[in-house]
């Protein structure tokens, strides 16, 4: 220590009285006067803003198992409780940081900081500051629109905040002051992004978009207060509810805005394959929803579908990020993944037959062949008992030669000619690593590369996650067709869609179409962040979000004869039974609580500012 003390002490003496060494700055840093004159630098800042956006939806725990969609399977994560949560907002549950009051905030001060900045730039280059202009409007939109569809209308900062500042403490602005704030950004935005066309940032199409989506929001039951009310007591008690939705007006005129919004954004042309007058094959319309939803990133699917891509979060081979590693995450512990989010049967049961009949446990024949026949985006969303999928690792090949998913126990001979129980290499009973396996006999498939030489456990994929996509927008189009009584709009495009995936064409009106506009939704946007929001502005909850998980067992049984000593599945060898039962309470206990329609503000914001409300329940 009194060698580093004497150093210190003699460095000082060197250069004590040289006023040039004082005044240096660092090497790695640079003054906000500095950016600010500097196009370059200029533009790292508003990019440094991008994240915000994190991983997209590729993180460990994702938002599907907050829905109906998928079970978290590790525990004392907190996301196995946001839905039982009844300690007030000290206790929230699990809240993704792309989705966190706080962090939200802390990326709209930075727009904001650009926005005041590009102002009157300290450099000439009128193009590029109309670009970050624009990409900057974009992202305090896009930020906004999250804090919006969390927690209804929230404080309106459109300027930056000192120190010295004296309103330091603002109230919430209603939910329709936000809807518009954002809105205006968006449309702010829009022609400055104009010809702007670079993977991963803002664009024209992507404000477009966003806007569709925010005004399909605002004209959803959730945000009509009336309606509101007469399905949830919480709200109908609440003493703001403008804080919540419309307190007065049309909602059909909310409904005819978001179909225009919607319509601009259709009228892109940015479809795949969405053209077609007729279903293609199941297997071509497994191979188009596998393109979808690998959006150019893998060389196992057409890259022509990467158009449908309007904002997404692209990564980088070079930078290791975490969102690269979805297959890790949710991939089978056969494979030595984890099973983070597990598809539940509840989801499952959504698929429809090839046929476009609903499928139906109490039928014999669907309950003893469940994966038979089923719409064709199942096989490219979920894999199953019996899957095909990826070659095993090295250590693991010798036990299934065959690469098929194991999620069941099932007979065999041993080489005495004993019939033994081989408990499936993917199950919680697995030899492999076995407190990694499902909880619900399901693995997610879409969006893990399936290209072989994707080694899950170790090698990183390239498969951006879409935040706005122009299939997202022409269902979006098609709500609002149908919210409006514009039926025969609504099914063209909704038979669109269908037909690219295999499907036969929907020809239901009424509630049924509705009912069944809302399960197509569900499958073709899987996984994409959209049914944790959709369940709660469409106020079916209850049914959906607080719904019990319910999962699979799956048991073969060798036919009279059958000699397997190594499994494979096999009906010709097998007898199969499934049976389909409710998730054991001790591993989540799933119950829908009507103030979780709107999450609660941070204890720590409550206490830090006077002027805010909290939302209702809370």
């Amino acid at each position: 220590m009194k060698n580093i003390g004497y150093f210190l002490l003699l460095l000082f003496a060197v250069v004590g009285c040289n006023d040039d060494f004082v005044d240096t700055q660092p090497l790695d840093e640079f003054s906000q006067s500095d950016v600010w004159v500097d196009a370059a630098l200029a533009e790292a800042f508003v990019l440094e803003i991008y994240n915000g956006l994190g991983q997209g939806g590729f993180d460990e725990q994702m938002m599907a198992s907050l829905s109906d969609e998928a079970l978290f399977t590790h525990p004392g994560r907190g996301i196995n409780t946001i839905t039982e949560s009844r300690s007030g907002p000290a206790e929230r549950g699990f809240i993704n940081y792309t989705y966190n009051w706080g962090d939200l905030y802390g990326r709209i001060r930075a727009a904001n900081i650009a926005l005041e900045n590009l102002e009157e730039p300290g450099f000439d280059d009128p193009d590029m500051v109309n670009q970050l202009r624009g990409e900057a409007l974009f992202l305090r939109a896009y930020y906004y629109h999250n804090l919006l569809r969390m927690h209804g209308g929230v404080p309106i900062v459109d300027k930056v905040y000192t120190l010295d500042s004296e309103d330091l403490e603002i109230p919430r602005n209603t939910f329709e002051e936000t809807v518009e704030f954002i809105v205006s950004d968006l449309d702010s935005a829009k022609p400055l992004l104009e010809g702007l066309n670079v993977d991963g940032r803002a664009s024209m199409e992507a404000a477009l978009a966003l806007k569709a989506r925010v005004l399909l929001y605002a004209a959803s039951d959730l945000h009509d207060i009336p309606t509101a009310s007469a399905n949830s007591s919480d709200i109908a008690g609440y003493s703001n509810p403008e804080y919540l939705g419309y307190v007065s007006g049309n909602q059909q005129d909310r409904w005819r805005r978001a179909q225009a919004a919607a319509k601009e954004v259709v009228d892109l042309n940015r479809g795949y394959k969405m053209d077609l007058i007729e279903p293609v094959s199941a297997e071509e319309g497994k191979e188009n929803y596998m393109a979808l939803s690998l959006g150019g990133g893998s060389v196992m699917a057409d890259p022509a579908a990467a158009t449908e891509l309007l904002f997404a979060r692209y990564f980088v081979a070079a930078k290791n990020e975490s969102g690269q590693q979805i297959g890790l995450y949710n991939g089978p512990n056969g494979y030595h993944n984890w099973a983070g989010n597990a598809p539940t049967q509840n989801l499952v049961d959504h698929y429809e037959l090839i046929d476009g009949n609903e499928f139906n446990w109490n039928n014999s024949e669907h309950a003893n062949n469940p994966y038979d026949n089923r719409d064709p985006r199942f096989y490219a969303t979920i894999l199953y008992d019996g899957a095909d999928w990826k070659p095993r690792t090295a250590d693991v090949a010798g036990s299934d030669p065959f690469d098929q998913i194991q999620t069941g126990t099932y007979e065999v001979k041993s080489g005495t000619g004993e019939t033994i129980t081989h408990n499936g290499l993917d199950t919680r009973s697995s030899a492999i690593e076995d407190w990694n396996g499902t909880h619900t006999g399901y693995y997610v498939r879409k969006f893990t590369d399936p290209d072989p030489a994707i080694v899950d456990q170790n090698v990183r994929q390239q498969i951006p996650f879409p935040f706005l996509k122009y299939t997202e927008a022409v269902l979006n189009y098609v709500e609002s067709s149908i919210e409006l009584g514009e039926e025969d709009m609504a099914k063209e495009w909704l038979n669109k869609i269908r037909y690219r995936a295999g499907m036969p064409a929907i020809t239901a009106s009424g509630q049924d179409l509705m009912e069944q506009y809302r399960q197509e939704r569900l499958v073709e946007l899987v996984y994409e962040e959209h049914r944790f929001h959709d369940a709660r502005r469409w106020m079916i909850a209850p049914q959906t979000l607080g719904q019990q998980v319910r999962i699979i067992d799956v048991e073969g049984f060798l036919k009279p004869g059958a000699n397997i000593q190594i499994y494979r599945y096999d009906p010709s060898s097998y007898n199969y039974e499934y049976e389909v039962r409710d998730l054991s309470p001790g591993i989540e206990n799933r119950e829908w609580l009507d103030k979780m329609y709107f999450i609660a503000i941070p204890r720590d914001e409550m206490n830090r500012n006077d002027q805010l409300i909290q939302n209702p329940g809370y």
